[in-house]
């Protein structure tokens, strides 16, 4: 499959999705002075070569009381065990984020509580999966950094 090459059309459109994905073609076609089908077609093309990959909604999660998080480094008895301990942390609905490491932790891992006893009870839990020698937490103070802008304007560069 050819490789498309991002204009500068393509990255204002990616920069306004970012923002908002559910802004409509229509007022991005009129922010850019190009036709809505033009967004569309834009659009598609990207999608169909997965340099857009669905939309989402971003959750304020602090405005629903879910403002403690915390990161979770796990230690496995075996690394064999990855899988069949990523599965029991996707039962854990307050496990956000999970990644495969390579270093320290063979997986680490984001949860989000409403307090520190409930943060407490899905670490426990999370010391109960089978497979987890013990785990290692941190607490976040605040989240300073979470742009997903910079990358793509990084990215962009290079083209």
């Amino acid at each position: 499959m050819k490789k498309h090459h991002l204009d500068e059309i393509d990255h204002q459109i990616l920069d306004m999705l970012i923002d908002n994905a559910r802004t409509p073609f229509t007022d991005i076609a009129k922010k850019l002075l190009v036709s809505a089908g033009t967004i569309h077609v834009r659009v598609k093309k990207m999608e169909d070569e997965g340099i857009i990959k669905g939309s989402t909604l971003t959750l304020d999660y602090e405005k629903m009381d879910y403002n403690f998080i915390a990161h979770v480094g796990l230690y496995l008895e075996s690394s064999s065990k990855i899988r069949q301990v990523l599965a029991a942390l996707e039962n854990i609905p307050n496990v956000t984020v999970a990644y495969i490491t390579a270093g320290k932790y063979n997986i680490f891992c984001k949860i989000r509580a409403k307090d520190t006893n409930q943060a407490k009870d899905i670490i426990f839990s999370i010391d109960d999966i089978d497979g987890v020698r013990r785990t290692e937490t941190m607490i976040s103070m605040e989240e300073s950094i979470n742009d997903k802008k910079r990358m793509m304007h990084a990215i962009f560069k290079d083209y």
